[in-house]
């Protein structure tokens, strides 16, 4: 689905939001707390009233600096959970005071080839909340509707915001895994998505092996319902039916190709924080 654009501000109506003008180191306090212009939704846009937006390692990549700035001033936020204020001309997705969220991904061109065949995530041309648009440390965001997502009510606002970041990188690896009930799988890595994952995975009745270097996500892992967790590249006690490598490493990479069950594919992918880089 397409989007994207630069919201149009509405001059004389101010928001409070926090701005970054200039990366810098985060203990140099770079997020200047102040006055913006509310933006006004575009055509297929909607005005989120932000109530909760989360906080994600690659807020702390785009406030230093470690992503290449795209806007400037930008403001970061990407886990946005929130209910709609006002619609664009032809939306019409959602009622005003629908519940809603806006993760990571704000838009794509609909057009590339990735586009063409359903892997949006892969876009050539995407556009990122909270880093090449405005996001949601701020009181309103805006966002293509057909890149909002509608947030049912069994959820606080502070449980929902991580489901769109972590939650949906989790879940998707989950299914692309092809994972069945009373199969074997391997988690490498046990970080955000990791712990909410195998919440799920466990749901499903799927034995989950967790092999992660830090010993608190190790015991962690065994809270969550792990059969079994250890070091990155500890003997696992039983032959896996699938693996996902949550760690960016490219050694864990190597390791699970060459031994990859017979029949499960195995291969790289682009980060889905870091658009420039694929491994």
């Amino acid at each position: 689905m397409q989007g994207g654009g630069p919201p149009a501000p509405n001059e004389g109506n101010l928001m409070k939001a926090c701005l970054l003008e200039l990366p810098a180191p985060i203990e140099t306090n770079p997020l200047k707390y102040m006055g913006s212009a509310r933006p006004d939704p575009a055509a297929g846009h909607v005005l989120i009233r932000v109530s909760c937006c989360g906080v994600c390692r690659t807020d702390l990549h785009v406030v230093e600096g470690e992503l290449t700035p795209r806007k400037s001033p930008v403001i970061p936020g990407h886990q946005v959970v929130g209910v709609v204020e006002k619609a664009g001309e032809s939306a019409r997705r959602f009622r005003d005071g629908a519940r809603v969220g806006v993760a990571w991904l704000h838009h794509v061109d609909g057009t590339c080839p990735y586009c063409r065949r359903g892997e949006e995530n892969l876009c050539d041309n995407p556009g990122f909340t909270g880093y090449t648009e405005d996001g949601g440390y701020a009181e309103y965001v805006v966002a293509p509707e057909g890149f909002v997502y509608s947030i049912p009510e069994v959820f606080p606002d502070e449980q929902a915001a991580p489901l769109l970041c972590a939650g949906i990188i989790g879940f998707r690896s989950l299914r692309l895994s092809g994972i069945k009930s009373g199969e074997r799988l391997g988690f490498y890595g046990f970080g955000a998505a990791a712990h909410l994952a195998i919440q799920v995975a466990r749901h499903w009745n799927v034995e989950v092996y967790a092999s992660t270097r830090d010993a608190r996500h190790q015991r962690l892992a065994l809270d969550l319902g792990a059969a079994w967790a250890g070091e990155t590249f500890a003997e696992l006690p039983e032959k896996l039916d699938a693996a996902i490598i949550f760690a960016p490493a490219g050694e864990i990479v190597s390791r699970r190709v060459e031994g990859a069950p017979e029949g499960r594919n195995s291969g790289s992918w682009r980060h889905p924080h870091e658009p420039d880089s694929v491994f």
